[in-house]
């Protein structure tokens, strides 16, 4: 018989969760495994009037925002703790924002901060999977970079693979997109990609359909600067059209790389060859799809609102991300990469994060939840941003900070959450959370919950084992009152 591990909650009829389970398992009732699962997976429905969400805006900071120049400024602190930023007001009652970000201060009453995000993987390609996910990586700190098989599904991949069940693959859009790059590809030193954005043991079909944007030099940094409308191409990663290459031609293209993976897909690794032709198909549904051509055509956008945003990469991502969820698209994350090799994880001091860090985030962030808000989109968007770590209380020689997954601060708005509050309290130091602890599991059962899927839906793993999108996490409930 098989046995499912968990705890027990008991049907109308007395059955627990888990004794269903096993005896689906053991093929009573008429239903096997994959029946039982199925059915949890349709449960992918909202279910009570805090699940409001259609989709969901994902900022990921990556390298690790300190949260001492950001949400949890600590003004009476030493001043080697404190720092050289000053807090300004803002609309949210007890909340100390830094002076650098006076366009977020003035918009607070549309977002909540969560001040006591915490986990203990203090690495950025382990917090970054940690995040984006809501598992502990499985590789131990320090001893990679990129993705793996092994890798739990991203909340997007997990969204994605909802509606395919529930809607097929033949829609016009893919539920999941990652702008502007996969995490890692434009480092100076080379490319590292990172995990946490793909479908790990889930499968390929899952994974994001993920734009493609080049730098000018190994040294440029588009995050930091206006980039040109030539620039900003958007292209779908691995399906950019060549020279001469017509619609007519590719759909050619198509039509005979279908003949031939109908014959691949009599091969013995049927299942690996239909997901990856699963995948190749979504991306070629977007390159032929007159939506995702108009979604994806920055130029339409009025340049007041273009403008608004930031002509920077990271604004113009940002109002791609909106324009992807207006045309349908149910999770954009978007990527604030360490292109200089540093960006956010500022070891070396607080320049970088003064001139040029924090006024694009908060221009794109800003003018991001004044948009929703004025076409009447907050309420159906959750906009999550966030690092992947804080960063130490105390300043290094060189006035940077260090990693710190200790203590760090997460903004979380919209799917029916009221902005203008705050959520747990950290130290004199903010370095160690005083209470209300909120983990990456925690955080990923919030993102589930206000989408109204079953944080505790479960589904067959790599190990051919159900295993459920969320371990050990909890929905933060106290974001709706």
């Amino acid at each position: 018989m098989l046995t499912v591990l968990g705890n027990p909650r008991r049907s109308c009829q007395g059955w627990t969760r888990r004794q269903v389970l096993e005896a689906g398992g053991a093929g009573l009732f008429g239903l096997t495994l994959a029946d039982l699962l199925r059915a949890e997976t349709q449960a992918a429905e909202p279910k009570s009037a805090t699940a409001k969400a259609k989709s969901v805006i994902f900022l990921m900071l990556f390298g690790g925002p300190s949260q001492l120049e950001t949400f949890d400024m600590k003004p009476d602190a030493p001043e080697l703790i404190r720092g050289p930023f000053k807090p300004i007001g803002c609309r949210t009652p007890g909340l100390l924002i830094s002076e650098h970000l006076p366009k977020t201060a003035a918009v607070s009453d549309k977002f909540c901060v969560i001040r006591t995000m915490s986990h203990d993987f203090n690495d950025h390609s382990g917090g970054a999977h940690y995040l984006q996910t809501g598992k502990r990586w499985h590789v131990p700190i320090g001893a990679g970079f990129s993705p793996t098989p092994r890798d739990w599904p991203s909340m997007g991949s997990i969204v994605e693979y909802a509606d395919q069940q529930r809607l097929g693959t033949e829609q016009p859009l893919p539920s999941y997109m990652v702008l502007p790059n996969t995490l890692g590809r434009l480092q100076e030193a080379g490319q590292y990609p990172r995990p946490g954005e793909h479908a790990g043991w889930l499968g390929n079909r899952y994974n994001p359909l993920t734009t493609k944007i080049d730098k000018q030099s190994l040294t440029d940094n588009p995050y930091w600067r206006d980039c040109t409308d030539q620039e900003l191409t958007f292209q779908i990663a691995g399906m950019q059209s060549h020279e001469g290459l017509t619609l007519d031609r590719l759909q050619t293209r198509q039509s005979l790389l279908s003949q031939l993976n109908q014959k691949r897909r009599e091969l013995d690794e049927r299942q690996a060859v239909e997901g990856y032709d699963a995948f190749r198909q979504r991306a070629f549904s977007i390159v032929t799809s007159e939506a995702a051509r108009r979604a994806l055509d920055i130029r339409s956008e009025h340049a007041d609102i273009r403008d608004r945003y930031g002509r920077h990469l990271f604004g113009q991502s940002v109002l791609m991300a909106r324009r992807l969820i207006e045309a349908g698209v149910r999770f954009v994350t978007v990527h604030y990469d360490c292109v200089d090799g540093y960006s956010w994880d500022s070891h070396r001091n607080s320049d970088d994060v003064k001139k040029s860090l924090l006024p694009t985030f908060d221009q794109a962030y800003s003018a991001l939840l004044t948009d929703l808000d004025e076409r009447g989109m907050m309420d159906e968007t959750v906009v999550i941003a966030t690092g992947e770590m804080g960063r130490t209380p105390k300043a290094n020689a060189q006035w940077g900070r260090d990693h710190w997954s200790t203590l760090f601060s997460t903004t979380i708005s919209g799917g029916g959450i009221p902005g203008g509050k705050w959520l747990g309290r950290s130290d004199k130091e903010a370095a160690y959370a005083v209470d209300r602890t909120v983990s990456p599991e925690d955080l990923a059962a919030t993102v589930y919950h206000a989408m109204g899927i079953d944080h505790e839906m479960r589904l067959v793993n790599s190990e051919n084992r159900p295993a459920s999108i969320v371990e050990n996490g909890s929905p933060v409930m106290e974001l709706w009152s």
